[in-house]
């Protein structure tokens, strides 16, 4: 036996915003919401315990320091990577620095709220 990641937990400022924006670069809907104002996305055939992970963006007011020691790659599956970089900008994703070299085959990014994540080159089949 081993264990699988069902959902990713991430604290931020303002989940109606987050969900909104993770929502629309991953296809996901939302499945759910807690009296604590966390918001819970995922695939919308699936949903939590499915073959992709859920989302859930919880509130968070402590401040954020430096870098996350944990991100998010993603790939796109109907487009190229150049396709895929425009759209994300587009959804209000932003170019970051985070010391790559501009030779790498992803492009670093942050969400609306400054939590980096990476577009990886390589297109994956859809689920």
């Amino acid at each position: 036996m081993a264990c699988r990641i069902s959902e990713l937990v991430i604290d931020v400022a303002d989940p109606e915003r987050l969900a909104a924006f993770w929502s629309e670069v991953l296809g996901y809907t939302e499945i759910g919401r807690e009296d604590d104002g966390s918001i819970e996305i995922g695939p919308p055939d699936a949903g939590f315990g499915g073959p992709q992970p859920t989302l859930v963006l919880s509130p968070s007011s402590a401040p954020r320091a430096g870098k996350l020691p944990l991100h998010i790659d993603v790939n796109a599956t109907d487009r190229d990577q150049d396709a895929e970089l425009e759209r994300l900008l587009a959804l209000g994703a932003r170019r970051a620095d985070v010391g790559q070299s501009g030779n790498e085959g992803w492009h670093v990014l942050a969400d609306p709220e400054g939590n980096e994540f990476c577009l990886l080159r390589r297109r994956l089949q859809p689920l």
